[in-house]
This record gives structure tokens, sequence and C-alpha cells, in this order.
């Protein structure tokens, strides 16, 4: 009885560790994106998504995460993440966050699209850089346009 109580709280932890949703630091110079398939590099506009099952995607620009969704059951995804401008290689809420889109701004993919923990940080830039400012629905809805 005992082993078979020992096997049970080791499965059950086994699948507790397995389902961990979590998102994973990305190896710049070594992870690829997974839509674009370019290596990650840029400390400062790197994405990320989780789904529901803990799979990680990693992408080198927040506009290659949006053309990935395109293509893919979104219902499955449980974070969407983007790194934030002012903290390189530092993961954020997606859907909290507050994005520019700054001519005077590159991103590895030539959306000139940048993410900000907050809004007042990204006004801040706003009126350094120039350009716009969106929410994720925002965006969701220019990218995907």
């Amino acid at each position: 009885m005992k082993r078979l109580i020992h096997f049970c709280i080791f499965g059950l932890l086994l699948l507790v560790l397995n389902c961990n949703s979590s998102p994973q630091p990305i190896d710049y110079g070594n992870d690829g994106c997974h839509f674009c398939k370019m290596t990650i590099v840029d400390k400062v506009h790197a994405a990320e998504i989780v789904t529901q099952k803990g799979k990680v995607y990693k992408f080198d620009a927040t506009e290659c995460m949006v053309s990935f969704m395109k293509e893919f059951d979104t219902t499955q995804i449980k974070l969407y993440l983007s790194n934030d401008y002012n903290t390189p290689e530092a993961l954020i809420d997606a859907t909290k966050a507050t994005f520019l889109i700054s001519e005077n701004i590159p991103s590895p993919m030539g959306a000139y699209l940048s993410a900000f923990k907050t809004k007042d940080e990204a006004e801040k830039t706003l009126a350094k850089k120039g350009g716009r400012l969106y929410t994720w629905d925002q965006l969701l809805v220019k990218l995907k346009g």
C-alpha cells in the first residue's frame, strides 16, 4: 500500500511539473524565432508565447509573435510576453503593455514596434522619439489588418 501511495504522489508531482506554464529565458544569440527562423539577438524587442500546456514559442520581435498568432489556436495561449523597451531582456505581459510604433526606434523585422510596461513610460519615449501609441488590442487590429 505504501508503494502505491508513493507511486501516486510521484505521478502527481511529475504531472504538476510537466504542466508548468511559465516563461523561459531567451538565450540571445542561440534561440531562433519560431516564426521567421532568425536568431534572436535583440534584447529589447524579443517576445514569447507560453501555451496552457507549458510549451514556449520564442520570437525575435513582437510583430513575429502577432504574425504567428494568425496560424495558431489562440485559445491554447496562456501568456503573451514582450521585452520591455526600458529593461532589456525583461519579459512583460504584452496584453497589459503599451506599444509604440516609431520610425526612430528600429525593431528586428522593420515594424518599428516597441513594448513598454506602463503607459507613462511609453508616453515619455513618444515625446522624445515620436510615433503612435497602441494598446494590445489596438496593435492586433493594426498588425492583422
